[in-house]
C-alpha cells in the first residue's frame, strides 16, 4: 500500500498575504482558493512536487498559532540558483551552508511573513532525476 504524504497545513494569519508570499515571491503554484460560507482555504504546490501546502481558516488549520511550523524542507538541484531566485523576488533568504559536500549535504532557509521556517536543501540528484518526470507535470503536456 502507497501511502503518500499530499498536503501540509501552514499555519498563518492572513490567508491573502500568504498566497502573495508563496505565489508571486517563492512561485508555488496556487491550485485553488476557496470558500465556503465563512471558512477560506487555499492549495498550493512547489513545481515539481507531489505535496502541497495550504493555508486557510478552517478549524484544522487554526489548530497551530500562525508562525509555529518549523523546519518544513524544499529539495533543489541547486540551491545557490534557488537562494537567487528567492532574493531576486524580494524573499530574505539565509546563506548557503554545506554541512558536507557529499549530495544532500547543503541547505540555506527562509521564512514567510508570519515567521513559518523553511529548510532548502541542495539534492542535485533532483536535476538528473526528478520525482516527478517533467512530461507528467500539469501545464507540460503530461497527464
Amino acid at each position: 500500500m502507497d501511502w503518500t504524504l499530499e498536503v501540509v497545513v501552514v499555519p498563518v494569519s492572513d490567508v491573502d498575504r500568504a498566497i502573495e508570499f508563496y505565489r508571486d515571491r517563492v512561485g508555488f503554484a496556487l491550485d485553488h482558493d476557496t470558500r465556503a460560507g465563512e471558512h477560506r482555504f487555499a492549495q498550493l504546490t512547489p513545481t515539481g512536487s507531489g505535496c502541497s501546502i495550504v493555508v486557510g481558516t478552517l478549524p484544522a488549520q487554526q489548530e497551530m498559532a500562525p508562525g509555529s511550523l518549523r523546519g518544513l524542507q524544499l529539495c533543489v538541484a541547486d540551491a545557490g540558483a534557488a537562494r537567487a531566485e528567492l532574493l531576486s523576488r524580494g524573499v530574505e533568504a539565509g546563506e548557503v551552508v554545506v554541512l558536507d559536500e557529499r549530495d544532500g549535504g547543503t541547505f540555506f532557509g527562509f521564512s514567510d511573513p508570519d515567521g513559518n521556517t523553511w529548510a532548502v536543501q541542495q539534492l542535485r540528484v533532483r536535476g538528473e532525476k526528478p520525482l516527478i518526470p517533467h512530461e507528467h507535470r500539469i501545464g507540460s503536456g503530461g497527464s
